[in-house]
Protein backbone atom coordinates (compact mmCIF):
# COMPACT_ATOMS: atom_id res chain seq x y z
CA UNK A 1 0.00 0.00 0.00
CA UNK A 2 2.99 2.28 0.30
CA UNK A 3 3.59 2.46 -3.43
CA UNK A 4 0.11 3.27 -4.65
CA UNK A 5 -2.55 5.73 -3.68
CA UNK A 6 -5.85 4.41 -2.45
CA UNK A 7 -9.11 6.06 -3.51
CA UNK A 8 -10.46 8.58 -1.05
CA UNK A 9 -13.09 7.21 1.29
CA UNK A 10 -15.79 9.08 3.17
CA UNK A 11 -14.72 10.85 6.37
CA UNK A 12 -16.61 8.31 8.50
CA UNK A 13 -14.87 5.41 6.77
CA UNK A 14 -11.46 7.07 7.18
CA UNK A 15 -12.15 7.62 10.90
CA UNK A 16 -13.17 3.96 11.29
CA UNK A 17 -9.98 2.77 9.59
CA UNK A 18 -7.87 5.19 11.64
CA UNK A 19 -9.53 4.01 14.86
CA UNK A 20 -8.90 0.38 13.90
CA UNK A 21 -5.27 1.21 13.06
CA UNK A 22 -4.62 2.96 16.39
CA UNK A 23 -6.35 0.14 18.30
CA UNK A 24 -4.15 -2.43 16.54
CA UNK A 25 -1.00 -0.40 17.31
CA UNK A 26 -2.06 -0.35 20.97
CA UNK A 27 -2.67 -4.12 20.99
CA UNK A 28 0.65 -4.69 19.22
CA UNK A 29 2.44 -2.54 21.81
CA UNK A 30 0.83 -4.54 24.61
CA UNK A 31 1.90 -7.71 22.79
CA UNK A 32 5.53 -6.62 22.99
CA UNK A 33 5.48 -7.07 26.76
CA UNK A 34 2.65 -9.59 27.26
CA UNK A 35 3.45 -13.17 26.26
CA UNK A 36 0.69 -14.84 24.28
CA UNK A 37 -0.53 -11.65 22.62
CA UNK A 38 0.99 -11.39 19.15
CA UNK A 39 2.59 -8.17 17.97
CA UNK A 40 3.26 -8.61 14.26
CA UNK A 41 -0.29 -9.55 13.15
CA UNK A 42 -1.63 -6.48 14.92
CA UNK A 43 1.02 -4.30 13.26
CA UNK A 44 0.19 -5.76 9.84
CA UNK A 45 -3.48 -5.01 10.41
CA UNK A 46 -2.59 -1.54 11.71
CA UNK A 47 -0.55 -0.80 8.57
CA UNK A 48 -3.39 -2.00 6.35
CA UNK A 49 -5.97 0.11 8.18
CA UNK A 50 -3.67 3.14 8.46
CA UNK A 51 -3.16 3.10 4.68
CA UNK A 52 -6.89 3.71 4.42
CA UNK A 53 -7.42 6.01 7.39
CA UNK A 54 -4.29 7.80 8.56
CA UNK A 55 -1.38 8.66 6.28
CA UNK A 56 0.53 10.02 9.27
CA UNK A 57 0.25 6.78 11.26
CA UNK A 58 1.00 4.73 8.15
CA UNK A 59 4.19 6.70 7.55
CA UNK A 60 5.17 6.43 11.21
CA UNK A 61 4.73 2.64 11.19
CA UNK A 62 6.91 2.18 8.11
CA UNK A 63 9.57 4.54 9.45
CA UNK A 64 9.62 2.95 12.92
CA UNK A 65 13.13 1.67 13.72
CA UNK A 66 11.93 -1.67 15.14
CA UNK A 67 8.72 -2.46 13.26
CA UNK A 68 9.20 -0.70 9.92
CA UNK A 69 11.43 -3.35 8.38
CA UNK A 70 9.03 -6.12 9.42
CA UNK A 71 6.20 -4.35 7.58
CA UNK A 72 8.34 -3.64 4.52
CA UNK A 73 9.54 -7.26 4.34
CA UNK A 74 5.97 -8.53 4.56
CA UNK A 75 4.61 -6.07 2.01
CA UNK A 76 7.34 -6.58 -0.58
CA UNK A 77 8.15 -10.28 -0.18
CA UNK A 78 5.55 -11.78 2.17
CA UNK A 79 8.64 -12.65 4.21
CA UNK A 80 9.15 -13.19 7.95
CA UNK A 81 12.59 -13.01 9.53
CA UNK A 82 14.08 -16.10 11.16
CA UNK A 83 14.25 -14.30 14.50
CA UNK A 84 10.53 -13.47 14.34
CA UNK A 85 9.70 -17.07 13.46
CA UNK A 86 11.74 -18.44 16.37
CA UNK A 87 10.27 -15.97 18.87
CA UNK A 88 6.73 -16.66 17.64
CA UNK A 89 7.11 -20.42 17.90
CA UNK A 90 8.67 -20.19 21.37
CA UNK A 91 5.74 -18.04 22.47
CA UNK A 92 3.22 -20.43 20.92
CA UNK A 93 4.76 -23.40 22.74
CA UNK A 94 5.02 -21.45 25.99
CA UNK A 95 1.41 -20.29 25.73
CA UNK A 96 0.21 -23.83 25.07
CA UNK A 97 2.18 -25.20 28.02
CA UNK A 98 0.72 -22.53 30.32
CA UNK A 99 -2.77 -23.40 29.09
CA UNK A 100 -2.09 -27.11 29.61
CA UNK A 101 -1.03 -26.36 33.16
CA UNK A 102 -3.91 -23.97 33.95
CA UNK A 103 -6.81 -25.32 31.86
CA UNK A 104 -6.39 -29.06 31.35
CA UNK A 105 -9.59 -29.58 29.35
CA UNK A 106 -8.65 -32.01 26.54
CA UNK A 107 -10.88 -30.48 23.84
CA UNK A 108 -9.61 -26.98 24.55
CA UNK A 109 -6.00 -28.13 24.55
CA UNK A 110 -6.50 -30.12 21.35
CA UNK A 111 -8.15 -27.16 19.60
CA UNK A 112 -5.40 -24.82 20.73
CA UNK A 113 -2.75 -27.30 19.62
CA UNK A 114 -4.30 -27.44 16.14
CA UNK A 115 -4.52 -23.64 15.97
CA UNK A 116 -0.96 -23.13 17.20
CA UNK A 117 0.41 -25.80 14.85
CA UNK A 118 -1.41 -24.11 11.95
CA UNK A 119 0.07 -20.72 12.86
CA UNK A 120 3.55 -22.20 13.29
CA UNK A 121 3.29 -24.02 9.95
CA UNK A 122 2.25 -20.82 8.22
CA UNK A 123 5.18 -18.93 9.76
CA UNK A 124 7.76 -21.59 8.98
CA UNK A 125 6.67 -21.77 5.35
CA UNK A 126 7.08 -18.01 4.78
CA UNK A 127 10.32 -17.02 3.05
CA UNK A 128 12.98 -15.11 4.94
CA UNK A 129 13.91 -11.61 3.77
Amino acid sequence: MRGRELPLASPVTRWAYALLAYLCVLLGAIGVVLPGLPTVPFLLLAAWAAARGSKRLHGWLYAHPRFGQVLIDWEQQRAVSRRSKVVAIILLVTSWLIMAWRAPHPLLLGGLALLFISVATFLVTRPEP
